[in-house]
């Protein structure tokens, strides 16, 4: 019998939708793989009497022992302390040294080798972050030493990924350039060649409106086109630039498993219309598989009982190998 290595989940900001949609999942699915939770046991306690979940937890320690004794029929815990006293409280800056120190005991275990597999729950980039990383990518590239990452937004219909992240449009053309189009391919072809066993039809977008500038100097022309001919040159199944406009037309994306943009919103508006909750947020670089719901703490919502599980459950069943 195969033995399957346990999936980490950080639950994130302590006043996000996350234990709503946790006891939603685990409540209607079972899994392969055990799962250890690094949360608050407080928090957890609380959201278990408010959501009336029959949830089981077997609380374990931080050790190697502990974790290669995990329950597959219970959720492992590892309790992150963390005051409050309500149960929902707004978002601030005040959960930050609980996220960082969740982050740092996943991180740990992970470089541990006793598995591969990581989700972290929504976080607010605005309080945790403060300005100092584009997002969760990048923050946790940096925690690990990868410098080359690349995200994807993958439903097995159709992916996107786009070229900058959370970068602010006047900085987007700087980062154009043939060095970051090839260097997110290649991660992108690896990473699909060994999870899929077959190399990915990519679609590449170009920048301008229908790829054409009234400008003298043309990004699609000068960096896009001159990328995808090195990439085909080396055998690389990808074509463009398309323009955004029409690439996402159906009788266009059938032909693609993923399609990379120059930005985020080119390409992650057309993905989240097609597929709103039914995509997940995958990093590539990282030494493990991190994943995410691809949504955020949503705020709004806390203790309304009404929010979409669908994207945190794909994130579980990605990861049940």
């Amino acid at each position: 019998m195969k033995n399957y290595r346990p999936i980490i989940i950080v639950a994130g900001e302590p006043n996000s939708i996350f234990f709503e949609i946790f006891f939603k999942v685990m409540k209607n699915n079972k899994f392969k793989s055990p799962i250890i939770l690094i949360g608050s046991k407080n928090l957890l306690q609380k959201n278990i009497k408010f959501f009336k979940s029959k949830i089981n937890v077997n609380e374990i320690e931080y050790s190697k022992e502990d974790l290669l004794k995990t329950n597959l029929t219970k959720i492992n815990l590892i309790n992150i302390e963390y005051d409050q006293k309500k149960i929902f409280e707004k978002i601030s800056t005040k959960s930050n040294r609980y996220i960082r120190d969740s982050f740092k005991i996943a991180i740990e275990i992970l470089n541990n080798g006793i598995t591969n597999k990581f989700i972290n729950g929504p976080i607010s980039k605005k309080y945790f972050l403060k300005r100092k990383y584009l997002g969760i990518t990048e923050y946790l590239a940096k925690k690990v030493g990868s410098k080359d990452v690349a995200m994807i937004i993958y439903n097995k219909l159709l992916s996107v990924s786009p070229l900058t992240t959370h970068l602010p449009i006047k900085h987007i053309v700087k980062k154009i350039n043939t060095t970051n189009i090839l260097g997110k391919v290649r991660l992108i072809n690896s990473f699909w060649e060994q999870r899929f066993k077959v190399k990915p039809r990519i679609a590449i977008t170009g920048l301008n409106p229908h790829c054409e500038s009234i400008d003298k100097y043309n990004e699609d022309e000068k960096i896009i086109k001159p990328a995808i001919k090195i990439l085909q040159k080396n055998k690389f199944n990808i074509l463009g630039p398309y323009p955004a406009d029409t690439l996402f037309l159906k009788n266009n994306r059938k032909n693609f498993d993923i399609i990379i943009g120059m930005y985020h919103d080119q390409v992650l508006t057309p993905s989240k219309t097609l597929f709103e909750y039914d995509a997940i947020n995958i990093t590539l670089g990282l030494p493990f598989i991190r994943v995410s719901p691809d949504h955020g703490p949503n705020e709004k919502m806390l203790g309304m009982n009404k929010s979409n599980s669908v994207s945190l459950l794909r994130s579980i069943q990605f990861l049940d190998f």
